[in-house]
């Protein structure tokens, strides 16, 4: 511990490149962990869906609407317990930054498939009553300051819902999640009465004024695989097909529609630390070969070549411990703020309190302390080597 000092005072000897490298130090464990949190959340939303609930949605795409009258005819189908319209609205709220989700839904249908959110009785009931009642998670509320009885409005991003201009809703309930069920719950979310958006924009809006999904309950999750291709084959002659597939399948088509993420992001995330690596090795290369004399002074003072080769070590692993500490510091912070993004706050908004795990913080942390040790190997290695009349000789 008595030579820390002189390592710290060797690294602000050239202050701009050991602040350039840690920078990027910083930003290596920085994109790791942000990374790696995301596809732990990711997994972890899907793998938390409830396997009693599937979902109809068009075979094309989930941007094209279903016909209002195919919900009798999945409900009629054998091992169908209860079915509900979920519509994505996009409504904005003020400007684009204020977006949070927001869908029009068959309310009592859907609320009764989905008993993890809970609604104060006396407010669900306000809500049922009132055509432009919304329904909003808590910490939606928390962050707008929205409480009962407050009337707001919302206008979409998508064209033909906007024909009408905004449209006016009263807060009439606010959601919680029942401590049993809280990491399938999301409450960055907001719904609305389908029949109030249907009402509005019907007239105008045409084949459009359709569902977006049917989200649908079944009796026994073991006979799933046989209720949705019972469910696509009664439409597969139809005009407009189909495409059922389980909750957890459905929420991991969203990530799959900006295609392999998982790979996406771990290949960026070891090409990032490997460009760091270098970096690094090379900015200590640079150090030690500027300090040549220096070192040649050392070992004709008494000081081991093992000794300066550990004084040359210490100085990249200071930089590869501070780098990570700042790096996994600044990550904490950013992914507390992801689920508020719009299409991270859907896919990840069941994580309000979400966080850099353990896991990655100890592997990223690793990893930095690695980086700094290598890089200042090779030149430490090199120093232990060195004679001292030849460190001496003029470069």
């Amino acid at each position: 511990m008595k030579y820390l000092p002189y390592v710290l005072k060797h690294l602000k000897r050239n202050w701009i490149r050991a602040a350039s490298t840690l920078a990027g130090l910083v930003l290596c464990i920085f994109l790791i962990c942000v990374l790696q949190t995301v596809l732990d959340a990711m997994r972890q939303t899907t793998a938390d869906a409830d396997p009693s609930r599937i979902i109809t949605r068009h075979a094309v795409s989930v941007n094209f609407r279903l016909p209002l009258s195919y919900k009798p005819r999945i409900q009629a189908i054998p091992g169908v317990r209860n079915v509900a319209i979920w519509t994505f609205f996009g409504g904005i709220y003020r400007d684009l930054k204020d977006y949070f989700p927001n869908f029009a839904v068959e309310s009592e249908d859907y609320f009764r498939m989905y008993p993890e959110y809970r609604i104060p009785p006396d407010q669900y009931q306000e809500y049922l009553h009132d055509m432009q009642g919304l329904v909003m998670g808590s910490d939606v509320a928390a962050k707008y300051g929205f409480k009962i009885g407050d009337q707001i409005q919302m206008e979409s991003i998508q064209p033909l819902y906007r024909v009408h201009g905004p449209m006016k809703f009263n807060v009439r309930a606010i959601y919680t999640a029942e401590p049993a069920r809280a990491s399938r719950v999301n409450l960055g979310l907001a719904f609305f009465h389908f029949k109030y958006l249907y009402e509005t924009v019907k007239d105008s809006a045409g084949s459009y004024a359709g569902a977006g999904t049917y989200n649908i309950q079944i009796a026994n999750p073991s006979q799933a695989a046989a209720v949705m291709r019972a469910i696509d084959a009664n439409f597969e002659n139809s005009d407009v097909q189909t495409k059922t597939e389980t909750e957890g399948a459905f929420l991991a088509g969203f990530v799959n529609l900006i295609g392999n993420l998982s790979g996406l992001l771990n290949t960026v995330g070891v090409a990032v630390a490997f460009t760091i690596l270098l970096v690094t090795s090379n900015t200590m290369s640079m150090a030690v070969r500027e300090r040549r004399t220096e070192i040649a002074v050392l070992k004709t003072l008494g000081f081991s070549g093992g000794l300066v080769m550990t004084l040359v070590v210490v100085e990249g692993l200071a930089l590869g411990v501070i780098g990570g500490l700042v790096g996994i510091g600044l990550a904490q912070g950013a992914v507390r703020y992801m689920t508020q993004l719009p299409f991270m706050g859907f896919i990840l908004g069941n994580f309000s309190g979400l966080s850099v795990s353990p896991v990655v913080i100890a592997i990223t942390f690793s990893i930095t302390v690695g980086v700094g040790t290598a890089a200042g190997f090779v030149p430490a290695f090199g120093a232990y080597r060195a004679r001292i009349t030849d460190m001496l000789r003029p470069a």
